[in-house]
């Protein structure tokens, strides 16, 4: 029961990445992401991988650090 509800989880948070990436994300016009995997996908791959809390947290670092000031460039999901 509780291994359904976290995979339920996983797939309502990618849900939500996955919308942002359809619908919001083409709205920006001055900012990109300056990393590969972009923010979003970085977000879902860390999900995948380690779970909501563990992924998400991974997620709002990466976001934290995803700025005008920051170097940029190839940064996985470690």
């Amino acid at each position: 029961m509780i291994k359904k509800e976290v995979t339920q989880m996983k797939r309502i948070c990618i849900g939500m990445i996955r919308f942002y990436q359809k619908y919001l994300s083409g709205l920006k016009t001055q900012y990109h992401c300056i990393y590969t995997p972009t923010c979003s996908q970085y977000g879902i791959e860390a999900i995948e991988k380690y779970g909501v809390l563990k992924g998400g947290l991974l997620t709002a670092w990466r976001i934290l650090r995803c700025n005008p000031f920051a170097k940029g460039g190839y940064d996985p999901v470690p």
